[in-house]
């Protein structure tokens, strides 16, 4: 019998999916980083296969490998590697890498030669994000460089690609500068004499709301698992996640009895605690002590008093709530259940963060439907 759970809905992520590949005549490429975004890399990866992504995105080399141990063959680019980071394998597995400088262009080189065949590079050019990226006054030499390392046969640059600042603030004034300050590196490259059939730089806002930045590829992060990338915009999405857990205790308890630690809550009347076994290591925040949303009994309620490394508390009144009921932290929001969206928001975050932190930890086992 499972105590809690994250239910990830394969059904939304393809349909997710398949209306984005519906909207844009560019490969679409799943961001499957950070383990599917908590769903889960392989599963999801392989959802979004069949739902007509043919790429796959990853920020490490131990994501990238992950999927390959698991059998997956699609295109797959990983871009976050730190100096040191063994390349050899990255190329030997025929992983995508990036390169956003003199010495990671270097190490990419160098890997391949170790590897002994060629590698494939995305270089990457920061346009106004302030990240990762080589800076404009770089950025001549870096491709030059790169033509150079072409000659050799160790490195072929199928991708140029940066990444939006403000994409999700649609009439942000650093989106035109950034997509200007993009086709010059594109002009830069071509001079240079790179030839890359990649050029990527919009993510789920900029896909939903920017096709003159779609290009040859599109990144497709948070809108794949159902959340909006735009505060107040609905895109037709359907959230993959609902996390729920049972309640272990009831009891009554009279008026003026406080509740968890520090007493932040007394109950103001006689009524039924609720005791739910999750808390901040299964990815509850402790910041949603007394303002986190909860469905209990068909109800939704708010989390009473601090949260614990463990449980949390809901007051349920004088309703009928039993030990072994389902509570619903936040799902689809079919049946009024909170959403991801609504615990951002009394969290003052954003939703990746929410659905990161409640799909990654070991005692939240995921499920899949």
């Amino acid at each position: 019998m499972w105590q809690a759970e994250a239910s990830i809905e394969l059904g939304a992520i393809r349909a997710n999916v398949a209306r984005v590949c519906s909207g844009t005549s560019a490969e679409v490429m799943a961001v499957v980083k950070a383990d599917g975004y908590g769903h889960g890399a392989v599963p999801v990866a392989r959802a979004a296969l069949e739902a007509g992504a043919t790429r796959l995105g990853v920020a490490t080399l131990s994501e990238a490998l992950e999927l390959r141990d698991a059998g997956v063959t699609a295109p797959v680019l990983a871009w976050l590697l730190a100096p040191g980071q063994p390349r050899e394998q990255a190329v030997a597995a025929d992983v995508d890498l990036s390169a956003a400088s003199l010495t990671e262009l270097a190490e990419v080189t160098a890997g391949a030669m170790t590897a002994g065949r060629t590698a494939r590079l995305h270089l990457k050019i920061d346009t106004g994000l302030g990240r990762n990226g080589a800076q404009p006054r770089d950025w001549l030499e870096l491709v030059e460089a790169a033509a150079k390392a072409e000659a050799t046969g160790f490195v072929e640059v199928v991708g140029v690609w940066s990444h939006f600042a403000c994409s999700d603030e649609t009439e942000h004034p650093a989106n035109d500068a950034q997509l200007e300050r993009f086709h010059w590196a594109l002009d830069v490259a071509a001079t240079a004499g790179l030839r890359p059939s990649q050029r990527h730089m919009a993510n789920s806002a900029a896909i939903l709301t920017r096709p003159d930045s779609h290009f040859d590829v599109v990144r497709l992060g948070v809108a794949m698992y159902g959340l909006t990338p735009i505060p107040g915009r609905d895109f037709g999405l359907r959230p993959a996640m609902t996390v729920r857990a049972r309640v272990a205790l009831t009891k009554r308890v009279p008026a003026g009895h406080g509740v968890s630690y520090g007493l932040t809550y007394t109950a103001p009347a006689e009524t039924t605690l609720a005791l739910v076994p999750v808390g901040y290591f299964d990815g509850l925040p402790r910041a949603a002590s007394n303002v986190g949303p909860v469905q209990l009994g068909g109800v939704r309620r708010t989390i009473a008093g601090r949260v614990a490394m463990d449980q949390f508390v809901v007051d349920c009144g004088d309703d009928d709530v039993h030990a072994g009921d389902t509570a619903i932290l936040f799902g689809p929001g079919d049946d009024g259940e909170p959403t991801a969206d609504d615990w951002a928001e009394v969290l003052h975050t954003i939703n990746y963060e929410v659905l990161t932190s409640f799909g990654s930890q070991r005692r939240i086992p995921r499920v899949y439907r």
